[in-house]
């Protein structure tokens, strides 16, 4: 068998060729450079980010040929060996299998003696968190004191573990997880360089589904190129990973926001027949939730590159920021409880039935949208009889009852019920907030409510919102009334001396 795996066909053999760890590097290379050498390394970090791979660098650069640097010639006897893993004084240890105090004080003892091809004895224990108590107190002696020829890396994925004993007498480096455009970028240039054409889509899944890590980037790159039979396909990639079609998530979204039920069921539907990870749809659909909502609160931090960036912005329109909130919490708490749903499937729907059922009683902005559509004609003898008597009294508008039926959630209806209505003239709205609510007079809710009340009366309106005092004719006002005036209410007041909290008295229809 000829073949060689891309990850070990691909591991870096030198400092110039590391990928994604440059500050690691530099301190090495400097280190080596100026022969500043410490007797112990720990590498910490998640799996497949280069911890094996700079221990065996850092051991060609000590034992090569042509001296101690930062840059082994890579064809001595020393290097060629290292690599191969043959090198008689550089050791490999699997803290996971040989973890007692007995290995350790078998190796130690064999460290004292003088190496027998190169300059240093470089001792490597990978996952060395796992080792005993035991094993850790008796390396600490050789630790303190080391002989001149010995190096030991250390390198661990779960560094609080390890005795602060042991960092203490370590210079500690955290190797970071690799971000997807990083790891895109370098299976682009390996496909290149072995003459396989890819999608840059299949290339960006399988980024993003190695999380963090090189190794396993290439090891599903190797598994698409089985899959694909040669070209990695975009739609070959999302089968062999299960991953979720973008359309699908923008059509889940776009049910949601509609409060079309059937619609997301559908979806759902399509995706277990697709054979989609429902755990993996589920963080999809929480990342592009996550990019709604930054489209809304800073669209121009979206950068150009984002995948169907038209789309997300789109979806930004359709949704309150609440809602957005609601369901993106929804949505990662649904990921957590998946392995106690019945199934998948059942876990998922319920996730985004929830959504459909906690969303704002007015529809949020997709209801609003609809409202603007469908209601002038109905709305049309209202705006001419407004359109005979331009300059109406606020009397001559039952305010309070506008403000509760309009279409329109969050912070918007808490701006339209706390305020009161000042002057309507038919086609100004002037409505006067208390100053303790001036936290509602944003520019965003003013909007929204605008539109709003554009769908009531069927034509254009302008509002303009002042702060000032109010009269107690709010729809809020009348809420806290309704409430004082209510003889269970008085009753609890009375015999268990109870208070109520203003603040979460909330008018209903």
């Amino acid at each position: 068998m000829s073949y060689q795996v891309l990850a070990r066909k691909w591991r870096p053999r030198s400092f110039d060729s590391l990928i994604g760890q440059d500050h690691v590097v530099k301190a090495l290379t400097h280190a080596l450079d100026k022969k500043r050498l410490h007797h112990a390394y720990l590498f910490t970090g998640t799996r497949g980010v280069g911890k094996t791979t700079i221990a065996r660098i850092l051991a060609k650069a000590l034992n090569c040929d042509t001296g101690v640097s930062s840059k082994p010639c890579g064809t001595c006897p020393a290097c060629t060996e290292i690599d191969a893993g043959r090198f008689v004084d550089y050791v490999e240890m699997d803290a996971a299998s040989y973890r007692g105090v007995d290995e350790m004080v078998d190796l130690l003892e064999r460290a004292v003696y003088a190496p027998s091809a190169g300059r240093y004895k470089v001792y490597m224990i990978d996952e060395v968190h796992q080792l005993s108590a035991h094993a850790f107190n008796a390396m600490l002696k050789t630790l303190e004191e080391p002989p001149e020829h010995i190096l030991f890396i250390l390198a661990t994925t779960d560094p609080q573990k390890v005795p602060v004993t042991v960092l203490s007498r370590c210079l500690q480096f955290n190797l970071k997880q690799m971000p997807a455009s990083v790891i895109c970028a370098h299976l682009g240039h390996i496909l290149s360089e072995e003459k396989i054409a890819a999608a840059p889509a299949a290339l960006r899944l399988i980024g993003l589904g190695a999380k963090g890590s090189m190794r396993d980037a290439l090891s599903l790159l190797d598994q698409a190129i089985a899959f694909s039979g040669g070209d990695v396909s975009e739609e070959a990639v999302r089968a062999m990973l299960g991953t979720v079609d973008d359309a699908f998530l923008y059509s889940l979204l776009d049910a949601v926001a509609t409060g079309d039920v059937k619609g997301a069921i559908t979806v759902a539907d399509g995706m277990e027949a697709r054979s989609v990870s429902f755990d993996g749809a589920l963080q999809d659909l929480a990342t592009l939730l996550h990019r709604v909502a930054l489209a809304q609160a800073a669209p121009e931090a979206l950068s150009d590159d984002v995948a169907h960036k038209e789309r997300v912005l789109a979806l930004a329109r359709l949704f309150d920021p609440e809602e957005v909130q609601l369901c993106y919490q929804i949505a990662v708490h649904g990921r957590r409880d998946l392995a106690l749903a019945p199934d998948e499937l059942a876990g998922f729907t319920m996730a985004i039935l929830r959504m459909l059922a906690f969303r704002p009683e007015s529809g949020g902005a997709a209801h609003s949208q609809q409202e603007k559509t469908a209601a002038p004609k109905a709305a049309e003898p209202k705006s001419a009889a407004r359109a005979d008597s331009p300059a109406a009294e606020p009397t001559e508008i039952d305010w309070p009852g506008i403000a509760r039926s309009l279409g329109v959630g969050g912070a918007a209806k808490q701006l339209a019920q706390q305020s009161e209505l000042a002057r309507f003239d038919g086609d100004t709205l002037e409505l006067r907030l208390p100053s303790g609510a001036k936290h509602l007079a944003e520019r965003a809710y003013q909007e929204k409510l605008k539109g709003a009340l554009q769908a009531h009366f069927g034509k254009p309106i302008r509002l303009d919102v002042r702060l000032g005092d109010t009269s107690g004719n709010t729809a809020h006002d009348r809420a806290v009334a309704a409430i004082h005036q209510d003889a269970f209410v008085r009753d609890l007041m009375e015999q268990f001396d109870a208070t109520i909290v203003q603040s979460s008295i909330k008018p209903v229809q």
